[in-house]
Order: C-alpha cells, then structure tokens, then sequence
C-alpha cells in the first residue's frame, strides 16, 4: 500500500493556490494554442476556396467568346445543303385558314391539302377539303398552292433557299437566344434580288446544327401592285434531322381581300431519306 502525505492546512492552501496560477497559465498557453491554430485553419479553408472558385466551372470565368459569324452561317449553309441531298422526298398535311379585318377567330375559307415533294420534280398538292367563301378560295388559296408549286420547280427552288448565296446574313449581338425551347444563333438576313418570297427580317438557327427554327420579316417585294406590304414568319421543327414547316402566318392587305391574314400548320410528316453509306 502506498504512504499517504498530510500537509498542514497553510501550506495546502500554498499548494491550492500554486497548483490553481501553473493550471491557469497552462489553460491559457492552451487557449492561446488553440486560437493559432483556429486562424490558421480559417485561412486555410479560405485558401482552399479560393483555389475551389477558380477552377469551379463558370465560377469567376472569363466571359464567353462571341461566335463566329463566317462559321455560323456556314453551319446554315450546311444544313439546307444535307437537307436537299438527303431529303428525297416527303408528304405532310397542311391547314389553311384566312381571315379579315380584325376577326381571327372567325375563318372566312379554310382548305386542308396534302403536299408531296419529290427531289428533283417538286410539289404536287391534293385538296382534301375547302369550305368558305368562294371567292377567297379560287383567288386566294388556289393562286397560293399554284405558285408554291412553281416555286419549287427544279431551278426555282434554290433561288428561295435562306443560304448565303441567296441572302446577305448578320448576325446579331447578343449571343445564344432561346426559342421554342432551342438555342439560336440570330441573324438579320437581306436578300440578294427581290422576290414575293424572299424575306427582309430575322432567321433563327438551332445553334447545333445550323438548322432553321424560325423565320420573321417582310417580303422584299410585293406580289401584286395592288398588295401592300406582306409581313411573314414560318417556324420549324426537327424531324428526322432536317427542318420541316410547322407553323405559318402571312399578314398583309390589298384593294381586292383588305387587310388579310393567313394561317398554315403542317402535321403528319413522312420523310423519306437517302441511305447512309
């Protein structure tokens, strides 16, 4: 068994008091310690961070480097290109609707036609259907369909294609722009000669593939002397890997119909496409 060691009451108080002043010396030696060692930590994390934030993906980046037109419309001229190679032919549904004055509830003549495109011949359309006025649908609708074919003729179709042999093309600041849930590369496009259907505005190409989304102006000339100003837009969609017509608006007035508006959707596509090698 060990020796056990009384001190009298004043040197244990000594010994308290001694004991208490080495204690707190050494807490506050260990508090000092820790708060090194605190701080230290701290700029370490911040350091860490801030190495963290510089390679963080878009974190403190430099800003995006602006596109490059000459590619961009290249990308466009790409695409109509692989289209018509590929694309020999098709056949689809379309709707037309027109209306006058202010009333676009209300449809004065609609006709449903299928269209069928074969490379190298062209369009031929089938009516479907057609109720409304007469007038509007023998001098409205059906000179419409006739010079939709006519434009699509072998030798005719090229001169409307939305390519840079056809169209001086811009493209506008502001980067990617989002539309119909895609992003576009947008351009202001003038055309070369003039043309009912040959468009002074906007084109919108998918910024992936180079490929019509939408496009928006004014026709850079007037298909009658009687006609005024025909503003257009015609969205796209991809199907199958080529743009396709979805949805059309025509707006315009003259002496004979006033002011006009006229409505084309597109449905029920079926492409068929050149074999891969």
């Amino acid at each position: 068994m060990g020796t056990l060691t009384f001190l009298p009451f004043a040197e244990l108080s000594h010994a308290l008091r001694h004991a208490s002043t080495a204690t707190g010396k050494k807490h506050n030696l260990n508090k000092s310690m820790s708060e090194i060692m605190s701080c230290r930590r701290i700029q370490t994390m911040r350091a860490i961070a801030a190495v963290l934030l510089l390679i963080a993906p878009g974190a403190a980046a430099a800003p995006a480097q602006a596109p490059d037109q000459a590619a961009v419309i290249h990308s466009i001229d790409a695409a109509v290109a692989a289209r018509f190679e590929n694309l020999l032919s098709f056949t689809d549904v379309e709707h037309y609707s027109v209306y006058r004055g202010n009333d676009e509830t209300h449809p004065v003549a609609e006709m449903t036609v299928r269209d069928t495109y074969t490379k190298g011949v062209g369009k031929e359309y089938t009516v479907l259907s057609e109720i409304g006025s007469g007038i509007v649908l023998r001098f409205g609708l059906k000179p419409l369909i006739e010079n939709e074919k006519t434009i699509n003729l072998p030798g005719n179709v090229e001169k409307s294609w939305f390519t840079s042999a056809n169209y001086e093309m811009k493209l506008k600041p502001g980067g990617i722009e989002k539309l119909n849930g895609r992003n576009c590369y947008v351009l202001a496009i003038q055309p070369r000669a003039q043309a009912p259907n040959l468009v002074i505005g906007t084109l919108w190409a998918d910024a992936t593939d180079g490929s019509l989304v939408q496009i928006q102006g004014v026709a850079s000339k007037s298909p009658s002397p009687f006609a005024g100003v025909t503003h257009m837009m015609r969205q796209y969609a991809n199907i199958d890997g080529f743009a396709m017509a979805m949805h059309a608006r025509a707006e315009s007035s003259s002496m004979l119909f006033g002011h006009t508006v006229v409505i084309i959707d597109y449905s029920d596509y079926r492409l068929q496409l050149r074999e891969s090698k």
